[in-house]
């Protein structure tokens, strides 16, 4: 039976990350789709591990113009074929914010017809971000997620982090807000991810399992090397001319 995961939550969550790691593991047992849905931030775009996902023989799906140096993006018609075709799962990177959320809406149909067990729409949160820094800004920015993509949240995912700085008191500050937000919305905690080694320090403290849902150890892939970028961007708009001196 086919599966479908949504992935959506604020910008800088850590969204595109969990995509590929949900994607990477799915693609070890069956085939996969990985869709790219993320209209808002241009900058972190899973367009550009294309060939990572290629040699885990993945089927990436971005939108039109990603990487292209263009900033005005559009859904590609290939999104049907997460509903359409045969796949074990299909993962979506959907929206930064509210707004960034409404490309899904025009999809309200295809994911009615799927049973409630094919589908899992999931509210990354990392409570080191402004936009969810606080449990009523967490219940807010969901609420308005689920109005504008039309799905309703199925859970909650612990992606606290910050970046390289990242140390056990983002896990555990991440449990203790998310947790408020379980018990004041009913939404369930049905992940904690974060590097295995801050895992398992976690998960030493004997926290309630309630609140931390199924642990899942990531991996690191969008790493941004920014003199790497700015120059990737230099070429895209003077491309170097053969012979050209």
């Amino acid at each position: 039976m086919k599966k479908i995961y949504v992935l959506i939550g604020n910008y800088g969550s850590g969204k595109s990350e969990l995509a590929l790691n949900f994607a990477f593991k799915a693609a070890e047992s069956g085939r996969t789709e990985l869709i790219d849905l993320d209209m808002v931030n241009t900058y972190f775009r899973l367009t550009e591990r294309g060939q990572m996902t290629k040699m885990k023989e993945i089927r990436l799906v971005s939108p039109n113009f990603a990487c292209s140096g263009i900033e005005t993006l559009s859904v590609p018609a290939e999104v049907s074929s997460a509903f359409a075709l045969d796949w074990d799962t299909v993962v979506f990177d959907a929206g930064g914010d509210a707004v960034g959320s409404t490309a899904l809406g025009r999809y309200h149909q295809d994911f009615m017809e799927l049973e409630p067990e094919q589908l899992e729409v999931l509210n990354v949160v990392n409570i080191r971000r402004p936009l969810a820094g606080t449990v009523e800004k967490i219940i807010h920015l969901q609420e308005e997620m689920q109005i504008h993509s039309r799905l309703k949240i199925t859970g909650m995912i612990n992606n606290t982090n910050l970046a390289e700085m990242t140390g056990p008191a983002e896990l555990r500050d991440g449990y203790e807000m998310i947790k408020e937000v379980s018990e004041k919305t009913g939404v369930p905690v049905l992940y904690t991810t974060g590097k295995k080694e801050l895992l398992d320090i976690f998960l030493a403290e004997g926290h309630d399992p309630k609140y931390i849902g199924t642990p899942m150890a990531i991996d690191t892939y969008m790493r941004r090397d920014w003199t790497s970028w700015i120059e990737s961007l230099k070429e895209l708009q003077h491309p170097i001319q053969g012979g050209a001196h």
